[in-house]
């Protein structure tokens, strides 16, 4: 199990370019938590850009990310990897008992969030706040997928003030803007 490894398998199983830079964006935030907690990067890392490689081809629930993990046995991936990315549903009802599975919950529809913050903005990330991503949390019209209810829930199992979380995904995002096309 290694990062080359498992990008190959989220790019032979996604090809829409805004998932794949969703994966990314969850990776990067995965990696920089896993930097801040003194984890594993590269394992935080692998969580982060598989945790939806499946759902182009599996939408439905449970098969996504139930799916995914199947596969992801067949391929070798550890017990740790598969019941992270199951808990990042809730309808799996797999708890949330590591760092990991929180951060990778608390990261997912936030990246999602920041990503569709950035897309609208002249200078796309490189200079979004906090500030703003609160103000468009606050209409319920845009980016109306997105739970805010699980962003505000996945600061809370961390124990980090929302702000902060915003923050420090935004600086994680932005060490690969590039990557993400913002």
């Amino acid at each position: 199990m290694n990062y080359d490894d498992a990008l190959s398998l989220m790019h032979e199983y996604t090809t829409n370019n805004s998932l794949r830079n969703h994966m990314y964006a969850v990776e990067a935030a995965m990696r920089a938590y896993a930097k801040k907690f003194g984890q594993d990067e590269e394992l935080w890392g692998i969580v982060g850009v598989l945790h939806d490689f499946d759902y182009e081809k599996y939408p439905n629930a449970p098969d996504h990310p139930s799916k995914g993990s199947e596969i992801l046995k067949e391929r070798g991936y550890s017990e740790e990897v598969r019941k992270t990315i199951l808990s990042h549903a809730d309808y799996m009802n797999v708890p949330r008992d590591t760092q990991m599975a929180k951060c990778l919950f608390a990261c997912d529809e936030l990246s999602g969030f920041i990503i569709a913050c950035a897309v609208i903005r002249p200078n796309k990330i490189a200079d979004l706040e906090v500030s703003s991503v609160k103000k468009k949390l606050k209409d319920k019209a845009f980016a109306r997928n997105v739970s805010r209810e699980d962003i505000q829930r996945g600061a809370e199992a961390l124990g980090i003030p929302l702000d902060e979380h915003i923050r420090f995904v935004i600086d994680a995002m932005k060490g690969v803007a590039k990557r993400l096309e913002l």
